[in-house]
Parts: C-alpha cells; sequence; structure tokens
C-alpha cells in the first residue's frame, strides 16, 4: 500500500512539474483571435527621415501608438540578411542569409535578383520566419513581396503571398493587404508581412537626399494613409496591431567615391563573392598568403579581416557561407565591378547601405500602433533581432529558437504599464 502511495505522489509531481514548465515557457497574454497583426517594412527608410515631415501618416502612426528612437540593424546592413533578421529574430550570421551576394558550395551563388535562388528554399532554412511559426501553432500567415517570403521554409508556404514584382505599386500592395484581411475570419491571415521597397531604389539611383527618394518616401506614406484610414472605416483599426520598421538608414555615395574590386584583389588571386560595402573575398587554392598580405588591415577607403576576427560587436563571422575575408568599405564608398562602374552615370550622386550598423545613417525605423501598444510613448534603441520575440508575443506562439531579447520592447506595451504601475503602487 505505501508503494502505491509514494507511486501516485511521484506521478502528481511529475504532472505538476510538467505543467509548470509549459507555463514558463508558453506566451503571456495570448490575443484575442480577431486581433490581425500587420508588420509592414519599408526599405532604406532611416530613422531619422520621420521628422522631415514627409510622412504625416506614419506620423499619425507614431502619434497614436509608440515609436522607438531607432533600431540598430545587423551586420551587414544589407536588404534581405535584415529582413530575415526581423521575421526570424537570428543574426544573418546564424540564420545563414548573410549578405544580398553569396555562395554556398552546394546551392552556388545567390543574387537578389535571380528568382530562382531566391525562390529555392535551402538558402532559408536556417531559420522559422513569424508566418511560419504561426502556422504551425495554427494560425495563418501571409507575404506581400516581403524577401524571403515566396521561398518554402521547410517545405511550408505562406498560406497567402506574392512573390517580389516591383512593377506592382505602393497602392496596389496595399489593396491586397486589405482583401486578404477582408476575407472571412476562416480564411483570414493572423499576421501578414508587406514589403515597400521604392525608396530604396530611389535612394540608390540619386541619393538618400534626392527629390526622387523623397516623392518614394510620399508616396509611401500615402498608400499607408488609405491602408489606415481603409481599417478605420471598417472598424477594424483599433483590433489590429500595426508595426513599421525598416532594414537599416541610408548614406550618401559621391560620383567619385567608388573603387573597383579589381584593384582590391584580381580574379587570378581570389572570388570575390560579394561586392557593395561589405565585400567577400575566398582565395584561391595557392594564392592565401599572398591574398592576406595584400588585403588584410587597414586601406585608404576600407579594412579587411579574417571571418573569424572580424569586430565582436557585429556578430559575424562563424557561418559557413561568409567567405574567409571580408572587408568593410568606409561610409560613402562602394567597392564594385569595374565592368559595372563603366556603365555608371558620370557626376551622379548615390546612396548606399551595407556599412557599420553603428552609424547613425545606418539606424532604422520602429513604429507601432494597435490594442497591445500605448499611446504617444518613446522607447530607446533596440537591436532588430528583438523585434521577432515581439511579434511572436503579439501572436500567443512560443517563439522558435532565436537571438532576441523582448525586455527593450515591455515599456511599448500597455500590459508591460500596467504592471509597471501596478508594482509601483505596492511599493
Amino acid at each position: 500500500m505505501p508503494s502505491i502511495v509514494l507511486a501516485a505522489r511521484a506521478a502528481l509531481l511529475a504532472s505538476l512539474v510538467s505543467l509548470a514548465a509549459c507555463a514558463a515557457s508558453a506566451p503571456r497574454d495570448p490575443p484575442p483571435a480577431d486581433t490581425p497583426l500587420l508588420l509592414v517594412s519599408i526599405d532604406s527608410f532611416r530613422a531619422s527621415y520621420l521628422d522631415l515631415g514627409l510622412t504625416p501618416n506614419l506620423q499619425r502612426i507614431a502619434d497614436q501608438g509608440v515609436r522607438a528612437q531607432w533600431i540598430n540593424p545587423s551586420y551587414p546592413t544589407q536588404t534581405f540578411p535584415n529582413h530575415y533578421t526581423l521575421v526570424t529574430g537570428l543574426r544573418p550570421d546564424h540564420h545563414g542569409v548573410i549578405h544580398n551576394m553569396m555562395r554556398d558550395p552546394e546551392l552556388g551563388r545567390f543574387r537578389v535578383n535571380d528568382p530562382a535562388a531566391i525562390g529555392e528554399e535551402r538558402w532559408w532554412n536556417g531559420g522559422e520566419p513569424i508566418w511560419i511559426g504561426a502556422q504551425n501553432a495554427g494560425l495563418r500567415g501571409a507575404t506581400m513581396l516581403w524577401p524571403g517570403g515566396e521561398a518554402p521554409n521547410h517545405g511550408q508556404h505562406a498560406s497567402r503571398r506574392r512573390a517580389f514584382d516591383p512593377k506592382i505599386s505602393e497602392m496596389a500592395r496595399v489593396e491586397q493587404v486589405l482583401k486578404w484581411l477582408d476575407e472571412p475570419a476562416a480564411t483570414r491571415p493572423h499576421v501578414t508581412a508587406l514589403y515597400f521597397d521604392s525608396l530604396d531604389k530611389q535612394s540608390h539611383d540619386y541619393g538618400p537626399n534626392s527629390a526622387q527618394a523623397r516623392a518614394a518616401m510620399q508616396r509611401i506614406d500615402t498608400a499607408l494613409g488609405r491602408l489606415i484610414d481603409t481599417l478605420a472605416a471598417r472598424g477594424e483599426l483599433d483590433r489590429t496591431n500595426l508595426i513599421v520598421v525598416s532594414d537599416h538608414g541610408m548614406a550618401e555615395v559621391a560620383p567619385e567615391h567608388r573603387i573597383a574590386v579589381e584593384d582590391m584583389v584580381t580574379v587570378q588571386e581570389a572570388v570575390v563573392t560579394s561586392t557593395g560595402q561589405s565585400i567577400g573575398i575566398a582565395p584561391n587554392k595557392g594564392y592565401e598568403a599572398q591574398v592576406e598580405r595584400r588585403l588584410l588591415g587597414k586601406h585608404d577607403h576600407y579594412e579587411c579581416w579574417r571571418k573569424g576576427e572580424l569586430p565582436a560587436r557585429w556578430q559575424y563571422g562563424t557561418h559557413p557561407r561568409i567567405p574567409p575575408i571580408v572587408c568593410q568599405m568606409q561610409e560613402g564608398w562602394d567597392a564594385i565591378e569595374r565592368e559595372v562602374l563603366a556603365k555608371a552615370r558620370p557626376g551622379q550622386t548615390r546612396g548606399s547601405h551595407g556599412y557599420d550598423p553603428a552609424l547613425p545613417s545606418m539606424r532604422a525605423i520602429f513604429i507601432a500602433r494597435g490594442p497591445a501598444f500605448r499611446q504617444g510613448a518613446t522607447i530607446p534603441a533596440f537591436d532588430n533581432v528583438d523585434v521577432y520575440p515581439l511579434l511572436a508575443r503579439l501572436l500567443g506562439i512560443v517563439p522558435a529558437k532565436n537571438d532576441g531579447d523582448i525586455a527593450p520592447l515591455l515599456p511599448a506595451l500597455k500590459a508591460q504599464a500596467a504592471e509597471s504601475a501596478e508594482a509601483t503602487e505596492k511599493k
């Protein structure tokens, strides 16, 4: 009899431990089933742009919700690595999308203008994007042109998706998202990721301070005005958690601030795996020592390191896709193939990103409004890996393994503010 009692007590104790573990790992404050989450990215929208007075609808979102001083992007400050970081919470060094241009021994070459590479899931399987995590939890996800959104992840696509097409206007992108959000509850996505690229394109071509870049900024803002006004007319705006981010900022590049990568290292000596601002170099067999002597250390407009010796604050240099040597250009300088340089318009100021994430020009935006967020609050800067834990919390799902920390974003949330006030009163 005593042995039976002891066994029963042991079983009860094991059950309680199991329940406690589940409670500890479960997300807090799961949202109502009818609270959509909408994540919007404006590629290359520098944090300081919000203060230019050109984007009244973005300002309206900030005034009605929360604004961060800025987001610190991950290294390298490129579009594809940082967009995948935002939705996985992993550094590029961990999710494997290590640059806009990269090579893999099995997969070959990756470029952002290669649809076949972009749609190949093995480039993306190093992280679990939020829409896949949501679907694994029984919810539905949608991606509208989001970098990485058109590729499957371990065989699974978002339930609603549109592949990237620069010809789709800003307004047409918003209209498609509004159609998805107008579907019946049985099919409507719980989380939608919407991407705008025109500011990035115009900033690259004409510079971040150009009339063309400002016009793109205003077109995007007008489209966002259509989004929030339509949601408000439907009675859905105040039950939608809306977050607007960017991947990085943009710096101005003077016409003469460009060098040819062939002047850094010859094709006989090495393969250049990426160009632009973060330059990847893989020495050819037999040329390793020669290339290191030529490149390592500081130069007039760039500095080079072995991959394992990059600045620790960049948290970059362990992934197999990162080549043996990485050179980082100084702000406002590009390294491009000589053939491409020959086609450049003489005297044309351009824009570039890909520089040190600590530079003010690389700072990204974060604003948010909705039932989960406080109103009229400004929070300190945080790293972009921290966005993913927030997304998971808002969806009420257990986050996948990630490098982020939700703590910097808790002051943005109404529930956290209420808990803090209650704790203060008790003291």
